[in-house]
């Protein structure tokens, strides 16, 4: 597979070198400023992206980049390689410092996630994965290594959904299927992709707007560690678009049983 698992220890340790970067901020007094949508942007955010680009463009200068903090060139439409970045993911959790944030980058081959890393700066747990080796989580405690896979349930399901972002689609639906639902929860940021990765939850619907950096990694993730990923009206979701916004909505689910649309 090329340079896949060159790539994946590349994108490991600069997941984990921003995560440091960005709790050394999380430490202080951060001035908080917002961008025209009305989203936070910290200086958490913008030192962790500059890290990640440069050392990505530096390595594999031949593969386009896109990321949430950076201007979009729109030539990587043209390219079959591209890195999908989001230098914090959850930039609403860091600011309520709540530990719910992320660092998520993406390899997208030919529109497909081909490899993902996630990591969680406050525990330090590692998720990554590869369609040539499955997905694995690096315990922050510890530093052992698991293989991921989803579970096998139908029923006394778990549903985790967003921490800052719920909709009446959502509420309606767990509604419909009160009788296989035995809890929900909810997390900021890709943790809820990697938690149905993990065997933590089932199910996890999200009907409201995300962008490609928000899903390429936790997609890879989550889809290696045996999860069903496609968007609300059963169509793949895609990377390295056009238009980076993910409008249809989304879902993650165990088993083609819970799929719910």
């Amino acid at each position: 597979m090329y340079k896949q698992m060159e790539i994946l220890e590349l994108m490991k340790k600069l997941a984990a070198t921003a995560g440091k970067l960005i709790m050394e901020i999380y430490q202080t007094d951060f001035d908080v400023d917002y961008k025209e949508d009305e989203s936070p942007l910290t200086m958490a955010d913008k030192k962790a992206n500059a890290l990640i680009v440069s050392e990505l463009a530096k390595e594999y200068p031949d593969y386009a980049i896109l990321s949430e903090e950076m201007k979009d060139d729109k030539t990587r439409i043209n390219n079959p390689f591209c890195f999908i970045v989001d230098p914090l993911d959850g930039t609403k959790e860091f600011v309520k410092r709540n530990g719910q944030f992320t660092v998520n980058i993406a390899l997208a081959e030919e529109n497909r996630p081909v490899i993902g890393v996630i990591y969680v700066p406050v525990t330090e747990d590692l998720y990554y994965a590869s369609t040539s080796e499955g997905s694995f989580l690096q315990s922050g405690s510890d530093g052992t290594v698991q293989k991921l896979h989803v579970t096998d349930k139908t029923d006394q399901l778990i549903w985790v959904g967003s921490k800052s972002h719920s909709s009446e689609k959502e509420t309606a639906l767990i509604d419909a299927h009160k009788d296989h639902i035995a809890e929900t929860i909810s997390a900021g940021s890709s943790l809820k992709g990697c938690m149905v990765a993990d065997g933590r939850a089932d199910i996890y619907y999200r009907f409201g707007l995300t962008c490609e950096w928000d899903t390429a990694a936790m997609h890879c993730i989550a889809e290696q560690a045996g999860a069903i990923i496609r968007q609300m009206d059963g169509t793949p979701l895609m990377y390295n678009r056009e238009n980076t916004l993910n409008e249809k909505g989304f879902f993650i689910v165990n088993r083609k049983e819970n799929v719910w649309l």
